[in-house]
């Protein structure tokens, strides 16, 4: 008898987890709130680790396809003070796979695929126990029974509150996000300063961070320690008073580092919220989670690698058909505690480093994870 699956996201997690399963010959129903796979931005860019979101993309049988796609050169990282002088730059050499960058947009086609994905089905919260197995609840009324459902829905996950009380906790640190387009051609200077990867200048409790997309688009952060109602008098939708406001806190640091903000087309707030660092639960039947969902850290560059790795893993496991598929999540959840504490751990206290009354805190943190 093959198992009712259904995961709740189509995120790196879910999708990985659902391509997996294809793969192998397997239903999975894939529940996605957004109407259609372009109804918002997708984000900006990830590195996919060889142990980890690479090693995920080979169990789907798409690591060749994403070989193709991806930025080696993208992993670039040059380090400025904040006056402006070079501090470190590192470039990957030209057989360097460890972690190429690919725009998130990119690899959600790849992973889409021949996915048959249910748009527009927003779950408002999952019922285990039920005589029929775990009751999926969606925004349109509609009620759906399943003997498994994956919630892989992100940070604040509709599908945690049926196996966790948790929810996700402020850092302290916020960022404020905004874009270049055709850097190369409109700012050329911008360009050659960011390089072909990822800028970043740490200063005083703030950051600017500035990380190359395909095409020429850029991502830029502002990340500061601040209360979480620090914008409580200033209005995010005013682009010009978004922008005052956040040059008055950079105030000081060079010039041309000041450009990445003033070049700014608009901007975005995320305040940056985790769970906490050993996020565990007790069993529950019929229900668990994947990334942000379930161990939801700061952005560093684990959590959608992660992510990725437990979806393929949870796939691969049920794909070989467990006598008992109840002992098998149980034993994948184990694991992914385990592995995610870790990880956790590494990215809280990395947080505290970049983000920091020193800046040399978040020089130390580069040198421990590039080579010299």
């Amino acid at each position: 008898m093959r198992h009712r699956i259904a995961v709740v996201g189509s995120g790196p997690a879910g999708l990985t987890f659902a391509r997996v399963l294809h793969r192998h010959g397997c239903l999975v129903t894939v529940l996605e709130r957004d109407p259609a796979p372009d109804a918002r931005p997708p984000g900006g860019t990830l590195d996919l680790h060889e142990g980890l979101g690479q090693r995920a993309l080979g169990k789907a049988g798409l690591l060749a396809e994403f070989r193709t796609l991806s930025r080696p050169e993208g992993q670039a990282m040059r380090i400025l003070g904040t006056d402006g002088t070079v501090l470190r730059d590192w470039q990957p050499g030209p057989d360097d796979r460890a972690h190429p960058e690919i725009d998130r947009r990119q690899l959600r086609d790849l992973l889409l695929g021949p996915l048959d994905v249910q748009w527009g089905r927003a779950v408002t919260r999952v019922e285990p126990g039920t005589p029929d197995g775990a009751l999926v609840h969606c925004a349109d009324g509609r009620q759906e029974a399943f003997d498994l459902v994956i919630g892989a829905d992100g940070a604040w996950s509709r599908t945690r509150p049926a196996v966790s009380p948790a929810t996700p906790h402020y850092t302290g640190v916020t960022a404020v996000e905004t874009s270049l387009e055709d850097v190369d051609s409109r700012h050329p200077g911008l360009a050659r300063l960011i390089g072909d990867g990822s800028l970043a200048v740490y200063g005083v409790n703030r950051a600017l961070v500035a990380q190359r997309n395909s095409g020429g688009h850029v991502k830029v952060h502002a990340q500061f320690r601040a209360p979480l109602d620090w914008h409580a008098e200033l209005d995010l939708d005013d682009v010009e008073a978004v922008r005052s406001s956040l040059l008055a806190l950079f105030d000081g640091w060079a010039a041309p580092v000041l450009e990445l903000l003033s070049h700014g087309t608009a901007f975005v707030h995320r305040p940056l919220h985790v769970l906490p660092v050993s996020h565990t639960w007790t069993h529950v039947p019929g229900v668990t989670l994947l990334g942000d969902a379930a161990h939801l850290m700061p952005p560093l560059g684990a959590g959608a690698n992660l992510a990725m790795l437990e979806g393929a893993e949870l796939a691969e496991s049920l794909a070989a058909g467990p006598e008992d598929l109840d002992e098998a999540v149980r034993a994948f959840e184990e694991q992914m505690w385990a592995r995610a504490g870790r990880w956790a751990k590494i990215t809280a206290d990395g947080l505290e480093r970049l983000v920091s009354p020193d800046p040399a805190q978040a020089l130390a943190v580069f040198d421990q994870v590039q080579p010299s």
